[in-house]
């Protein structure tokens, strides 16, 4: 799993990429907006609304039945590339919950966040993650 920024691009090795801005923004609270969805308050924003919590169960579910194929074809690595605006928010809060659903099934899991020092590094008065 590899979270990221559409305005930084779309990470070439993606076998899947999802986009997460149909979720509410965090960015737009102003107490969220200078941490990362890597934050314990970020990621419970993120993933309490029912379109986030249905989206993690639907597409848990789609990778579990996407594996055995993928497998199947002698395809060991499968890239999911899940998309925000800035890498930062959305899309680390749900790399990270859907590492944590994945592993939890037995699926071996890595999670990098590309994009989330560019955009930490661009907010002026940073505070602590």
């Amino acid at each position: 799993l590899t979270s990221f920024g559409y305005k930084y691009g779309i990470p070439n090795e993606s076998d899947i990429q999802i986009d997460m801005r149909f979720i509410p923004n965090p960015y737009y609270v102003k107490s969220l907006r200078k941490l990362t969805g890597n934050n314990k308050k970020v990621s419970s924003y993120v993933l309490k609304f029912d379109i986030t919590k249905k989206f993690l169960k639907d597409f848990v579910g789609l990778v579990e039945d996407l594996v055995p194929g993928y497998i199947k074809e002698g395809k060991y690595h499968l890239n999911v590339a899940v998309g925000c605006t800035g890498g930062a928010h959305r899309s680390v809060a749900i790399s990270e919950a859907l590492g944590a659903h994945l592993r939890a099934l037995g699926q071996t899991v890595s999670v990098t966040h590309r994009d989330i020092a560019i955009e930490e590094a661009s907010w002026p008065f940073r505070r602590a993650k």
